[in-house]
């Protein structure tokens, strides 16, 4: 059987830990800002753990 090929889109997305967590970015960055707090729109520059219900189909489509 041949290998998997990783998603692209996904891998582009997300990235792995070196202890193996899935790490996402925030949304609502994007536009709009004017209207959020300074406090607010700098917590979206942190990257936040994926939730664990998406962690087995990011996985598989990263390659494990």
């Amino acid at each position: 059987m041949p290998k998997m090929k990783t998603h692209k889109g996904t891998a582009k997305r997300f990235r792995r830990t070196g202890t193996g967590k899935i790490m996402r970015a925030k949304a609502f960055k994007s536009h709009i800002l004017t209207k959020k707090s300074p406090k607010r729109i700098r917590g979206f520059r942190k990257e936040a753990v994926l939730s664990p219900a998406d962690v087995k189909t990011v996985s598989t489509r990263m390659g494990k």
